[in-house]
């Protein structure tokens, strides 16, 4: 027997359309936590010391963070090469978009206090604001496009087409229900962040902070029940004319795919997925009152449980449909045909159980070692402060 026949191909999909989760909402918890500080950053800091203050909360880690990013995008582009052309495809101004907003970022941090004038520290604490609202915005405008369908159509070599120009497709993500997801997304992350200052820093940074987290708490927690609304009266979903074979050749058009009713027909077909907007709601919650009480640590667990709640609700709302078409229904891309073949899922599986183990020991122990609050007096004294 071949070895990568101990695991067969249906299970191994959706291993990594679980691992895809994975990453992604480790993404959302790590990285998340940083652009929602660099968004604040304006808000909650209001001297230079201040400013430095709460620079150096993230300074030191962001770039681990950031991994899990690179991670992601790896993964889609080994385990789901079909989803990886046709979204690069048709969110490409978008994804251009948030690089150069993330390539903002280091700089930011790199150049801030390389001069002493207030003009130049100013013009990069914009950047460094940049650098997390835009991200933060557009990755919740691609979730909204990615439960809505997008615009393409696959001919019969499985080639993406996009119909518009590159201009006229950046504009046509910018619906109003993505916008609406863009919301969630950025004050969900805003939170995030103020749970990651109050836990950081103390004074007065700390008390602005809890204040703007608990305000874009309850932005997220209204943003995400209109969202759900939206959804079971206002955007069709996806079905299966006829279930494919779990473990057939990874060929969309092999499907027979329609668009009709809602997607919160799944919830009455598994029930126990409802256990994830729950912890979404239930997180905010118990975040925005952690943030008006002060608790720091259980408020930054809250805050990561309303991440993993929301972010999770959406695969599992959607799950098998991956990234569904609105041209072509046909063309949709599902767990059980836009995978890599069974050889290379299997190979990529001991990888990871290799590697992302190590990862997250490693990241265990950075924040161990950088446990504890930034003051005023590490960024003051010489060779306390990184930024």
């Amino acid at each position: 027997m071949i070895l990568h026949d101990f695991i067969d191909f249906a299970t191994l999909r959706v291993i990594w359309w679980a691992l895809l989760g994975v990453l992604l909402i480790g993404f959302a918890l790590t990285d998340g936590f940083d652009m929602g500080t660099g968004a604040l950053l304006p808000f909650v800091a209001r001297t230079d010391v201040e400013r430095r203050v709460v620079i150096n909360t993230v300074g030191p880690v962001w770039e681990g963070n950031q991994v899990w990013f690179i991670l992601g995008g790896g993964a889609i582009f080994a385990a789901w090469p079909p989803l990886y052309a046709v979204s690069f495809s048709g969110f490409y101004l978008a994804m251009f978009a948030v690089l150069a907003a993330l390539i903002l970022r280091p700089v930011g941090f790199k150049y801030r206090s390389k001069r002493e004038g207030e003009r130049w520290r100013r013009n990069w604490d914009r950047a460094l604001f940049v650098g997390g609202a835009v991200p933060a915005t557009v990755f919740g405008v691609a979730v909204g496009n990615v439960l809505q369908g997008a615009p393409f159509h696959l001919t019969p070599d499985l080639m993406s087409i996009y119909d518009g120009s590159a201009l006229g497709k950046f504009f046509a993500l910018l619906d109003p229900f993505s916008l609406l997801c863009g919301v969630v997304s950025m004050s969900m992350l805003l939170m995030h962040g103020a749970a990651w200052l109050g836990l950081k820093t103390e004074g007065a940074i700390a008390a602005r902070a809890r204040r703007y987290g608990s305000l874009a708490g309850l932005v997220a927690a209204g943003g995400y029940a209109l969202a759900g609304l939206w959804l079971l009266v206002g955007i069709d979903g996806y079905r299966f004319v006829e279930a494919p074979s779990p473990d057939g050749p990874s060929n969309p058009l092999l499907s027979d795919v329609v668009r009709e009713g809602t997607w919160l027909v799944a919830y009455l077909e598994r029930p126990w997925i409802a256990v994830a907007p729950l912890m979404g709601f239930v997180g905010i919650a118990m975040a925005v009152r952690g943030l008006r009480a002060g608790r720091d640590l259980s408020t930054m667990g809250w805050s990561k449980m309303a991440i993993l709640g929301i972010v999770s609700s959406v695969g599992l709302t959607m799950f098998p449909f991956i990234l569904p078409s609105t041209v072509d229904p046909n063309s949709s891309l599902t767990v059980w045909d836009a995978s890599s073949s069974h050889l290379t899922l299997f190979v990529m599986l001991g990888a990871t159980v290799i590697f992302l183990p190590l990862i997250l020991v490693y990241t265990a122990w950075v924040y161990r070692v950088l446990w504890g609050k930034v003051t005023e007096a590490d960024v003051t004294e010489k060779g306390e402060s990184l930024y």
